[in-house]
Parts: C-alpha cells; sequence; structure tokens
C-alpha cells in the first residue's frame, strides 16, 4: 500500500506518513499536527485548512456539502479544505485557518 507525506509548514510538528486514502481525523491528533477536529462530519469549520497538494499530485474535489460549508467558512479561498473531509491521495502541505 502506498503512503503520503504530510507537512506542516511554520509549525514545530514534523511530516506525518499516512496510507493511501487515510482519513486524517483517525490519524491526527495534537500530538502530532497542528490540526483540532470537531463534529468530524463537515459542520462545524474546526478543521479548517489550506491545503496544498505536492509533487504534482492532485487531491479529490470537495463533494457539495463540503463546497457549501466551505462557502461560509472561507469565501473565495480556492485551496481551503475540511481536514476531516479530505481524502488523502497525495502528498500534500497543509496550513490550519485560523478563524478570526
Amino acid at each position: 500500500m502506498s503512503t503520503h507525506r504530510i507537512e506542516f509548514p511554520g509549525t514545530a510538528f514534523a511530516p506525518v506518513e499516512l496510507a493511501d486514502l487515510a482519513s486524517l481525523p483517525v490519524h491526527l491528533t495534537v500530538l502530532n499536527s497542528p490540526l483540532l477536529f470537531g463534529c468530524r462530519s463537515g459542520l462545524c469549520g474546526t478543521c479548517l485548512i489550506e491545503v496544498a497538494a505536492l509533487s504534482g499530485g492532485e487531491l479529490e474535489a470537495p463533494d457539495a456539502a463540503e463546497r457549501d460549508a466551505l462557502e461560509i467558512y472561507a469565501p473565495g479561498n480556492p485551496h481551503a479544505r475540511l481536514a476531516c473531509q479530505l481524502v488523502l491521495t497525495t502528498d500534500v502541505r497543509i496550513r490550519k485557518i485560523e478563524s478570526a
């Protein structure tokens, strides 16, 4: 099974390697990432991030429910995602979006 690297630039957290299609809320905690997860269903916006695929990889597009939530939590930000909804398909760089 292939793995993918998750980087957290600008933090003290070391990169993490997770299996292809891994669910981030299952594997990322306050001990190994800067991310917090609230509802885990894409409604609360606690896990709002900016994500960039690395090495020419691509991420699956957000589904309709996630797009609706992103219009509320990060309008106009094409790199915004909810980490709880992200399906890991490539190496990524993640930055937590702090609420205003």
